[in-house]
């Protein structure tokens, strides 16, 4: 039997949706009185672990899923050794570079050498800011990161960002887009070597529901 890693939270819609069209039925897991992190499909094909967002790519990696879907961001981020297979095109957003709207910077290079930045995504922060050859000093943060430059903590920001409205609310702007994140479709490296075809159907059915989709619109 095959096993699917799901992430909680914003992404689980689409994700049940997409593999529904595949042939493999995980809406118990949208039924908001379900407590099991573990379910079967109806067919029988396949089961699905209800995990943390970050924890989707540790499952795959690790061989105790098969499959996973998770943001391109969690990829970025973690660098874990998984098969990323397909874009599959929800949960748009952006990793972006955001200032107070005051701050008269305009891009990431303005920022003062050795000022601080707040983000829950250090690993893709430091990255950036490497490629510009800015050094900076991160600061790790795990929720509203957003109240970094409010409370003078840090400079600037790196975080997702959507429609923007939480940065405009609270008086901050983006000034540099890092990348475009979307779901991905990943898999176990060793699953997919070892595969008798079984995966590969799986992989096939969601890649053409997703052609058919972005056909439709």
């Amino acid at each position: 039997m095959i096993t699917v890693a799901l992430a909680k939270g914003a992404l689980l819609k689409d994700s049940v949706s997409r593999l529904a069209n595949a042939g493999l039925d995980f809406s118990t897991l949208l039924d908001s009185s379900n407590r099991q992190l573990m379910i079967s499909s109806s067919c029988g094909r396949a089961k699905a672990l209800l995990v943390r967002n970050g924890d989707v790519p540790v499952y795959v990696a690790y061989g105790q899923a098969q499959l996973g879907i998770v943001g391109y961001d969690v990829l970025k981020e973690q660098d874990m050794p998984v098969a990323n297979l397909l874009d599959l095109g929800f949960g748009g957003c952006r990793m972006s570079v955001a200032v107070q709207a005051t701050s008269g910077y305009k891009r990431g290079l303005d920022l003062p050498p050795h000022c601080r930045v707040a983000s829950k995504f250090t690993n893709c922060a430091r990255t950036y800011f490497e490629d510009l050859d800015l050094p900076v000093e991160l600061v790790h943060l795990t929720g509203s990161v957003e109240l970094g430059p409010i409370t003078g903590m840090a400079e600037a920001i790196v975080d997702l960002v959507a429609s923007g409205r939480t940065l405009k609310e609270n008086g901050l702007i983006e000034i540099e887009e890092l990348f475009h994140s979307t779901a991905r479709l990943i898999g176990n490296p060793l699953s997919l070597r070892l595969d008798k075809g079984i995966l590969q159907e799986i992989i096939a059915e969601v890649k053409s529901q997703k052609s058919v989709a972005n056909f439709s619109s």
